[in-house]
């Protein structure tokens, strides 16, 4: 960046989305595992991803549909016919432009991550990991003053961890850490996973959780309306982490939760702290803090539309909350994402837009560095 003219970030989503190309894996990843990895195949009804344990294809259109008219919104599309910003990182930028975004934070297409992370196979998921790593290094150093990609961790135990965040330290455009369950392979905290919490705190990155912990395959979406409940795993992670002892060791770590709102924040600290004031007597949990405390000094949430958070934005903690565009996935207002913003943000004071907007995310990622 010029030092002479430094960008101005007015508005950065701290969460937005990769669309990965069909051919990610099966040209990075070693020739063993070639047939095994992800690709995209071509049925019918559109082109979807055909994953390793995976019953299901699964396709991606309401992960690349931000900006189409409502009829046109479905789960099937062909890949040519979306919008190549997802891969592209030069059209991404006037992707950008267009919606008046400076910068993103750029998480993988959830499903597909999530099916990497759930493969028992540690070589296989490793390997998948850092061809995804890899490629994903490439498109944010294309422009790393807008681009802030996330290392995601393989969850085969803390040493293959802690070898993947080593190997992309101090690529450009890599600001953070992403993990799909923890560390040592399971959603159970582990007394190992240590080893990665330190080298993360070293490294000064925020590690960040999209929507939830998981080890399951994934499957076509059957819910009658995906998506309402996005924030249901983070409390329990949020306890786990306070009670576990994690931030009592590593006082500077940075958790963000993408994608899960934050209008339910002050509900969970009133009910955590009722409850440790109740048993703390007789359980003796050794905590240094009350619950909420942790819950306000280490806990960052991504937003797309929640006015429950805004009205009650003092309760959360201003600093904690994070605007994102979910872009190009069927929550995003592309391009239209300041008329929204415009309407959420009535009557709130300019500092305190200013931190949610871009503010918050700069100082975390450290876009202006």
């Amino acid at each position: 960046m010029d030092s002479k003219h430094p960008r101005r970030y007015r508005l950065i989503s701290a969460d937005s989305h990769f669309n990965e190309p069909p051919d990610l894996f099966t040209e990075r990843v070693p020739a063993a595992l070639k047939d095994r990895a992800p690709r995209i195949q071509r049925f019918d009804e559109g082109d979807a991803w055909v994953i390793e344990g995976v019953k299901d294809p699964i396709n991606f259109g309401m992960n690349a549909c931000a900006g189409l008219e409502p009829e046109e919104m479905k789960g099937w599309a062909r890949f040519e016919d979306i919008r190549k910003g997802g891969w592209n990182p030069a059209v991404r930028l006037q992707e950008m432009d267009r919606d008046g975004t400076d910068a993103e934070v750029m998480y993988p297409t959830p499903r597909l991550s999530q099916a990497i992370i759930a493969n028992d196979d540690a070589d296989y998921q490793v390997a998948m990991v850092q061809a995804y790593n890899d490629w994903q290094a490439d498109y944010v150093a294309h422009a790393p003053a807008r681009f802030a990609g996330l290392i995601l961790l393989p969850a085969v135990g803390p040493e293959a961890a802690v070898a993947e965040l080593e190997r992309n330290l101090g690529k450009p455009g890599m600001r953070g850490v992403l993990i799909g369950c923890w560390p040592n392979g399971t959603l159970t905290l582990r007394p190992e996973d240590d080893k990665v919490w330190a080298r993360v705190v070293e490294a000064g990155l925020p590690l960040s959780i999209h929507v939830a912990l998981n080890k399951s395959m994934p499957a076509s979406h059957k819910a009658k309306l995906p998506g309402y409940g996005r924030f249901f795993d983070a409390p329990n992670r949020m306890i786990e982490l306070i009670f576990d002892g994690v931030f009592d060791r590593f006082p500077e770590l940075e958790v963000v939760f993408a994608e899960v709102d934050c209008g339910w924040v002050p509900y969970v600290k009133e009910q955590i702290d009722n409850n440790y004031s109740r048993l703390d007597a007789v359980s003796a949990f050794g905590l240094q803090q009350l619950p909420s405390e942790y819950i306000e000094r280490h806990f960052h949430y991504g937003f797309m539309t929640d006015t429950v958070a805004i009205d009650n934005r003092q309760r959360i903690g201003v600093e904690r909350i994070l605007w994102s565009s979910d872009y190009p996935h069927i929550s995003s207002d592309w391009p239209n994402s300041w008329r929204t913003i415009q309407a959420t943000f009535s009557g709130v004071p300019v500092e305190e837009r200013q931190a949610i907007l871009s503010g918050n995310a700069l100082r975390l990622y450290k876009f202006d560095q």
